[in-house]
Protein backbone atom coordinates (compact mmCIF):
# COMPACT_ATOMS: atom_id res chain seq x y z
CA UNK A 1 0.00 0.00 0.00
CA UNK A 2 1.06 3.45 -0.81
CA UNK A 3 0.04 6.35 1.41
CA UNK A 4 0.76 10.37 1.14
CA UNK A 5 0.66 12.03 4.21
CA UNK A 6 0.45 15.81 3.75
CA UNK A 7 1.60 18.23 7.09
CA UNK A 8 3.16 22.29 6.75
CA UNK A 9 6.81 20.82 7.58
CA UNK A 10 8.84 18.17 9.89
CA UNK A 11 11.58 20.64 11.15
CA UNK A 12 10.06 21.70 14.44
CA UNK A 13 10.02 19.74 17.75
CA UNK A 14 6.25 19.44 17.97
CA UNK A 15 3.89 16.88 19.54
CA UNK A 16 2.43 16.82 15.66
CA UNK A 17 5.92 16.12 13.68
CA UNK A 18 6.85 13.37 16.88
CA UNK A 19 3.56 11.37 16.03
CA UNK A 20 4.14 11.63 12.24
CA UNK A 21 7.48 10.31 12.28
CA UNK A 22 6.59 7.40 14.64
CA UNK A 23 3.75 6.12 12.57
CA UNK A 24 5.69 6.61 9.05
CA UNK A 25 8.94 4.69 10.79
CA UNK A 26 6.32 2.22 11.96
CA UNK A 27 4.60 2.15 8.49
CA UNK A 28 7.40 1.80 6.04
CA UNK A 29 9.08 -0.98 8.61
CA UNK A 30 6.20 -3.49 7.94
CA UNK A 31 5.97 -2.92 4.33
CA UNK A 32 4.03 0.15 3.09
CA UNK A 33 5.68 2.71 0.92
CA UNK A 34 5.06 6.57 2.65
CA UNK A 35 5.40 9.90 1.30
CA UNK A 36 5.52 13.05 3.25
CA UNK A 37 4.39 16.10 1.34
CA UNK A 38 4.77 19.34 3.37
CA UNK A 39 4.33 23.09 2.42
CA UNK A 40 6.73 25.06 4.60
CA UNK A 41 10.14 22.95 5.14
CA UNK A 42 12.22 25.91 4.09
CA UNK A 43 14.99 23.71 3.15
CA UNK A 44 15.52 22.14 7.08
CA UNK A 45 15.90 18.39 7.94
CA UNK A 46 12.89 16.79 10.14
CA UNK A 47 13.50 17.25 13.33
CA UNK A 48 12.19 13.70 14.44
CA UNK A 49 14.46 10.86 12.45
CA UNK A 50 12.70 9.24 9.39
CA UNK A 51 13.83 6.25 8.12
CA UNK A 52 15.49 6.78 4.58
CA UNK A 53 13.43 4.63 2.85
CA UNK A 54 10.14 7.42 3.48
CA UNK A 55 10.37 9.81 0.59
CA UNK A 56 9.65 13.36 1.03
CA UNK A 57 8.61 15.94 -0.99
CA UNK A 58 8.15 19.89 -0.31
CA UNK A 59 5.96 22.06 -2.16
CA UNK A 60 7.59 25.16 -1.36
CA UNK A 61 4.53 27.44 -0.54
CA UNK A 62 5.23 28.88 2.21
CA UNK A 63 2.27 29.96 4.66
CA UNK A 64 4.43 31.07 7.45
CA UNK A 65 6.27 33.63 5.86
CA UNK A 66 3.13 35.82 6.41
CA UNK A 67 2.38 34.56 10.09
CA UNK A 68 2.83 37.39 12.41
CA UNK A 69 1.30 39.68 9.90
CA UNK A 70 -1.99 41.68 9.25
CA UNK A 71 -5.11 39.72 8.73
CA UNK A 72 -5.10 42.13 5.65
CA UNK A 73 -2.14 40.53 4.51
CA UNK A 74 -3.46 37.17 4.89
CA UNK A 75 -6.45 38.30 2.79
CA UNK A 76 -4.12 38.92 -0.05
CA UNK A 77 -2.07 36.45 -0.11
CA UNK A 78 -3.89 33.45 1.12
CA UNK A 79 -5.74 32.61 -1.72
CA UNK A 80 -3.10 32.75 -4.32
CA UNK A 81 -1.08 30.05 -1.95
CA UNK A 82 -3.96 28.03 -1.71
CA UNK A 83 -4.34 27.96 -5.63
CA UNK A 84 -0.47 27.31 -6.00
CA UNK A 85 -0.96 24.97 -2.94
CA UNK A 86 -3.29 23.22 -4.78
CA UNK A 87 -2.45 22.51 -8.13
CA UNK A 88 1.06 21.54 -6.76
CA UNK A 89 -0.72 18.56 -5.06
CA UNK A 90 -3.01 17.37 -7.16
CA UNK A 91 -0.05 16.82 -9.66
CA UNK A 92 2.56 15.42 -7.17
CA UNK A 93 -0.79 12.87 -6.30
CA UNK A 94 -1.15 11.94 -9.87
CA UNK A 95 2.42 11.13 -9.99
CA UNK A 96 2.87 9.59 -7.10
CA UNK A 97 -0.57 7.73 -7.24
CA UNK A 98 -1.03 6.86 -3.36
CA UNK A 99 -3.94 4.43 -2.42
CA UNK A 100 -4.38 6.73 0.61
CA UNK A 101 -3.74 10.41 1.19
CA UNK A 102 -4.12 11.49 5.03
CA UNK A 103 -4.21 15.56 5.64
CA UNK A 104 -3.10 16.15 9.13
CA UNK A 105 -5.90 19.27 8.88
CA UNK A 106 -3.30 21.75 7.55
CA UNK A 107 -3.90 24.05 4.80
CA UNK A 108 -4.89 21.25 2.44
CA UNK A 109 -7.59 20.17 4.18
CA UNK A 110 -10.32 22.82 2.78
CA UNK A 111 -9.42 21.15 -0.83
CA UNK A 112 -7.84 17.89 -0.44
CA UNK A 113 -11.52 15.71 -0.87
CA UNK A 114 -11.49 17.59 -4.60
CA UNK A 115 -8.08 16.56 -6.09
CA UNK A 116 -9.65 13.53 -7.90
CA UNK A 117 -6.28 11.40 -7.63
CA UNK A 118 -7.95 7.97 -7.08
CA UNK A 119 -6.32 7.93 -3.14
CA UNK A 120 -8.63 7.65 -0.47
CA UNK A 121 -8.60 10.81 1.81
CA UNK A 122 -7.84 10.74 5.53
CA UNK A 123 -8.35 13.40 7.70
CA UNK A 124 -6.43 13.54 11.14
CA UNK A 125 -7.18 16.41 14.14
CA UNK A 126 -4.10 16.86 16.92
CA UNK A 127 -6.29 19.52 18.24
CA UNK A 128 -10.12 19.57 19.96
CA UNK A 129 -12.80 20.54 17.68
CA UNK A 130 -12.50 24.07 19.28
CA UNK A 131 -9.02 24.94 19.04
CA UNK A 132 -9.27 27.78 16.72
CA UNK A 133 -11.45 29.41 19.42
CA UNK A 134 -8.61 28.33 22.49
CA UNK A 135 -6.13 30.79 20.37
CA UNK A 136 -7.26 33.75 22.32
CA UNK A 137 -7.21 36.19 19.48
CA UNK A 138 -8.97 39.64 19.70
CA UNK A 139 -10.60 41.83 17.15
CA UNK A 140 -10.74 40.60 13.08
CA UNK A 141 -8.87 37.93 13.91
CA UNK A 142 -11.53 36.32 16.70
CA UNK A 143 -14.18 36.66 14.22
CA UNK A 144 -12.02 34.93 11.36
CA UNK A 145 -11.28 32.25 13.98
CA UNK A 146 -14.93 31.37 15.02
CA UNK A 147 -16.20 31.43 11.01
CA UNK A 148 -13.12 29.10 10.23
CA UNK A 149 -14.22 27.15 13.31
CA UNK A 150 -17.73 27.22 12.13
CA UNK A 151 -16.32 25.74 8.10
CA UNK A 152 -14.68 22.88 9.76
CA UNK A 153 -17.43 20.85 10.19
CA UNK A 154 -18.33 21.67 6.35
CA UNK A 155 -14.46 20.37 5.60
CA UNK A 156 -14.53 17.39 8.26
CA UNK A 157 -17.64 15.82 6.24
CA UNK A 158 -15.83 15.64 3.07
CA UNK A 159 -12.91 13.26 3.79
CA UNK A 160 -13.66 9.37 3.50
CA UNK A 161 -12.43 9.19 7.32
CA UNK A 162 -11.97 11.92 10.17
CA UNK A 163 -9.66 10.60 13.24
CA UNK A 164 -9.74 12.16 16.28
CA UNK A 165 -8.32 11.29 19.19
CA UNK A 166 -10.09 11.31 22.08
CA UNK A 167 -13.78 9.93 22.77
CA UNK A 168 -14.24 13.74 24.67
CA UNK A 169 -13.31 15.03 21.20
CA UNK A 170 -15.61 13.18 19.59
CA UNK A 171 -18.77 14.03 21.78
CA UNK A 172 -17.90 17.90 20.28
CA UNK A 173 -17.77 17.08 17.23
CA UNK A 174 -21.61 15.51 16.50
CA UNK A 175 -22.91 12.80 15.26
CA UNK A 176 -20.63 12.63 11.78
CA UNK A 177 -20.88 9.31 10.06
CA UNK A 178 -17.23 9.50 8.73
CA UNK A 179 -15.73 9.94 11.99
CA UNK A 180 -13.49 7.11 14.09
CA UNK A 181 -11.17 7.57 17.88
CA UNK A 182 -7.37 6.67 17.04
CA UNK A 183 -5.29 8.03 20.12
CA UNK A 184 -1.97 8.41 19.61
CA UNK A 185 0.49 5.43 20.13
CA UNK A 186 3.12 5.07 22.65
CA UNK A 187 6.56 4.37 21.33
CA UNK A 188 8.97 5.01 24.38
CA UNK A 189 9.98 1.63 26.15
CA UNK A 190 8.50 1.47 29.48
CA UNK A 191 11.14 2.16 32.27
CA UNK A 192 10.92 1.92 35.47
CA UNK A 193 13.47 3.12 36.46
CA UNK A 194 13.04 7.14 36.79
CA UNK A 195 14.74 9.32 39.71
CA UNK A 196 12.52 9.05 42.76
CA UNK A 197 15.57 11.39 44.33
CA UNK A 198 14.95 14.20 42.17
CA UNK A 199 14.32 17.62 43.11
CA UNK A 200 13.60 18.60 39.48
CA UNK A 201 10.35 19.04 37.56
CA UNK A 202 9.75 18.71 33.93
CA UNK A 203 7.91 20.41 31.24
CA UNK A 204 7.76 19.93 27.49
CA UNK A 205 6.53 21.85 24.75
CA UNK A 206 6.31 25.31 22.54
CA UNK A 207 7.11 28.56 24.30
CA UNK A 208 3.33 29.86 23.05
CA UNK A 209 -0.18 30.59 24.22
CA UNK A 210 -0.97 27.47 23.61
CA UNK A 211 1.10 25.60 26.16
CA UNK A 212 0.73 28.12 29.01
CA UNK A 213 4.17 27.94 30.83
CA UNK A 214 3.22 31.78 31.52
CA UNK A 215 0.52 30.08 34.06
CA UNK A 216 3.37 27.36 35.22
CA UNK A 217 6.18 29.81 35.85
CA UNK A 218 3.61 31.70 37.71
CA UNK A 219 2.31 28.89 39.66
CA UNK A 220 6.28 28.13 40.48
CA UNK A 221 6.53 31.62 42.26
CA UNK A 222 4.23 30.19 45.26
CA UNK A 223 6.18 26.61 44.93
CA UNK A 224 9.26 28.28 45.51
CA UNK A 225 8.51 29.82 48.89
CA UNK A 226 8.24 26.72 50.34
CA UNK A 227 10.38 24.54 48.35
CA UNK A 228 13.57 26.59 47.03
CA UNK A 229 15.37 23.76 46.60
CA UNK A 230 13.45 22.52 43.85
CA UNK A 231 13.77 23.55 40.26
CA UNK A 232 11.55 23.48 37.01
CA UNK A 233 13.16 22.34 33.67
CA UNK A 234 11.21 23.27 30.84
CA UNK A 235 12.22 22.14 27.62
CA UNK A 236 10.54 23.76 24.23
CA UNK A 237 11.44 26.42 21.44
CA UNK A 238 8.96 29.41 20.31
CA UNK A 239 8.37 33.15 20.20
CA UNK A 240 7.43 33.49 23.65
CA UNK A 241 10.92 32.52 24.83
CA UNK A 242 11.72 36.24 25.83
CA UNK A 243 8.57 36.87 27.21
CA UNK A 244 8.85 33.85 29.51
CA UNK A 245 12.64 34.72 30.71
CA UNK A 246 11.16 37.78 31.62
CA UNK A 247 8.70 36.44 33.83
CA UNK A 248 11.04 34.46 35.43
CA UNK A 249 13.71 37.24 36.26
CA UNK A 250 10.81 39.45 37.50
CA UNK A 251 9.49 36.73 39.94
CA UNK A 252 12.98 36.32 40.90
CA UNK A 253 13.14 32.64 39.83
CA UNK A 254 16.19 33.02 38.10
CA UNK A 255 18.12 29.75 38.41
CA UNK A 256 14.74 28.29 39.95
CA UNK A 257 13.10 27.94 36.64
CA UNK A 258 15.66 27.35 33.62
CA UNK A 259 14.27 27.25 29.81
CA UNK A 260 16.51 24.47 27.77
CA UNK A 261 16.03 24.17 24.22
CA UNK A 262 14.20 21.76 22.87
CA UNK A 263 16.23 18.00 22.85
CA UNK A 264 16.04 14.71 20.73
CA UNK A 265 17.16 13.07 23.98
CA UNK A 266 14.31 14.00 25.88
CA UNK A 267 13.65 10.15 27.39
CA UNK A 268 16.61 10.93 29.63
CA UNK A 269 15.35 14.45 30.60
CA UNK A 270 11.76 12.83 31.85
CA UNK A 271 14.22 9.54 33.75
CA UNK A 272 16.32 12.75 35.45
CA UNK A 273 12.52 14.06 36.47
CA UNK A 274 10.03 13.59 39.75
CA UNK A 275 7.50 14.55 38.20
CA UNK A 276 5.98 16.38 34.91
CA UNK A 277 3.70 19.51 35.10
CA UNK A 278 1.46 20.44 31.79
CA UNK A 279 -0.23 24.11 31.85
CA UNK A 280 -1.50 23.88 28.21
CA UNK A 281 -4.44 26.10 27.58
CA UNK A 282 -5.71 23.30 25.13
CA UNK A 283 -4.34 19.56 24.29
CA UNK A 284 -5.58 17.04 21.34
CA UNK A 285 -4.33 14.21 23.10
CA UNK A 286 -0.54 15.36 24.69
CA UNK A 287 2.14 12.93 23.64
CA UNK A 288 4.48 14.56 26.83
CA UNK A 289 2.00 13.21 28.88
CA UNK A 290 2.04 9.68 27.58
CA UNK A 291 5.81 9.69 27.36
CA UNK A 292 6.23 11.08 31.09
CA UNK A 293 3.75 8.11 31.83
CA UNK A 294 5.91 5.52 30.15
CA UNK A 295 9.26 6.80 31.65
CA UNK A 296 6.93 6.03 35.13
CA UNK A 297 6.45 9.93 36.12
CA UNK A 298 3.82 10.81 38.00
CA UNK A 299 2.14 14.02 36.14
CA UNK A 300 0.29 17.07 37.53
CA UNK A 301 -2.09 18.74 34.49
CA UNK A 302 -4.87 21.28 33.81
CA UNK A 303 -7.87 19.32 33.04
CA UNK A 304 -7.84 21.37 29.54
CA UNK A 305 -9.48 20.25 26.94
CA UNK A 306 -8.75 17.87 25.19
CA UNK A 307 -6.69 14.59 26.54
CA UNK A 308 -5.75 15.06 29.87
CA UNK A 309 -8.82 13.42 31.61
CA UNK A 310 -8.00 10.53 29.28
CA UNK A 311 -4.37 10.06 30.38
CA UNK A 312 -4.85 10.96 33.67
CA UNK A 313 -6.94 9.16 36.59
CA UNK A 314 -7.30 12.15 39.16
CA UNK A 315 -5.80 11.13 42.35
CA UNK A 316 -4.47 6.97 40.76
CA UNK A 317 -1.50 7.97 38.20
CA UNK A 318 -1.62 11.47 38.79
CA UNK A 319 -3.50 14.89 40.04
CA UNK A 320 -5.84 16.85 37.53
CA UNK A 321 -6.98 20.57 38.46
CA UNK A 322 -9.13 22.74 37.13
CA UNK A 323 -8.35 24.45 33.65
CA UNK A 324 -6.62 28.14 34.83
CA UNK A 325 -6.79 27.99 38.50
CA UNK A 326 -3.38 28.40 39.08
CA UNK A 327 -3.40 28.60 42.41
CA UNK A 328 -4.62 24.62 42.58
CA UNK A 329 -1.51 24.07 40.19
CA UNK A 330 0.87 24.74 42.43
CA UNK A 331 -0.85 23.17 45.44
CA UNK A 332 -0.78 19.91 43.17
CA UNK A 333 2.89 20.39 42.75
CA UNK A 334 3.57 20.82 46.16
CA UNK A 335 1.50 17.99 46.92
CA UNK A 336 3.86 15.86 44.63
CA UNK A 337 6.82 17.52 45.98
CA UNK A 338 6.37 17.08 49.86
CA UNK A 339 5.05 13.05 49.17
CA UNK A 340 7.69 10.68 48.27
CA UNK A 341 5.13 7.77 48.93
CA UNK A 342 2.22 9.30 46.49
CA UNK A 343 4.90 9.91 43.69
CA UNK A 344 6.23 5.93 43.80
CA UNK A 345 2.47 4.61 43.58
CA UNK A 346 1.49 7.20 41.00
CA UNK A 347 4.60 6.05 39.16
CA UNK A 348 3.65 2.17 39.31
CA UNK A 349 0.14 3.00 37.89
CA UNK A 350 1.43 4.79 35.13
CA UNK A 351 3.10 2.21 34.04
CA UNK A 352 0.36 -0.24 34.24
CA UNK A 353 -1.65 2.07 32.48
CA UNK A 354 0.56 3.11 29.55
CA UNK A 355 -0.61 -0.84 27.94
CA UNK A 356 -4.04 1.35 26.29
CA UNK A 357 -1.22 3.06 24.24
CA UNK A 358 0.45 -0.06 23.37
CA UNK A 359 2.11 1.22 19.54
CA UNK A 360 1.25 -2.28 17.73
CA UNK A 361 -2.30 -2.32 18.66
CA UNK A 362 -2.84 1.35 17.75
CA UNK A 363 -1.02 1.10 14.52
CA UNK A 364 -3.59 -2.02 13.78
CA UNK A 365 -6.28 0.47 14.20
CA UNK A 366 -4.38 2.87 11.62
CA UNK A 367 -3.88 -0.19 9.53
CA UNK A 368 -7.41 -1.69 9.64
CA UNK A 369 -9.00 2.06 8.62
CA UNK A 370 -6.53 2.53 5.72
CA UNK A 371 -7.86 -0.84 4.13
CA UNK A 372 -11.61 0.01 5.15
CA UNK A 373 -11.06 2.91 3.05
CA UNK A 374 -9.41 1.70 -0.11
CA UNK A 375 -12.25 -1.03 -0.34
CA UNK A 376 -15.05 1.54 0.34
CA UNK A 377 -13.40 3.46 -2.76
Amino acid sequence: MRIAYCIAGTRRSRGMERVLANKTNWLVAHGYEIFIITTDQCGAKPFFELDNRIKCYDLGINYEENNGKSIWNKLIHYPGKQYRHKKALSQLLKELRPDVTVSMFCNDASFMPSINDGSAKVLEIHFSRFKRLQYGRKGLWRLADRWRSFTDIKTVRGFDRFVVLTEEDRQYWGNLSNMTVIPNANTAPLNKGYDLESQHVIAVGRFDYQKGFDRLIQAWHYVDRTHPDWQLDIYGDGTDRKMLQALISDLHLDGKVILHPSTTDIMNRYRESSFLVMSSRYEGLPMVLIEAQANGLPVVSFDCKCGPKDIITDGKNGLLVKEGDISALSEAIIKLIKDKQLRQDMSHEAIKMMCRYDEEAIMAQWVKLFHQVIVKR
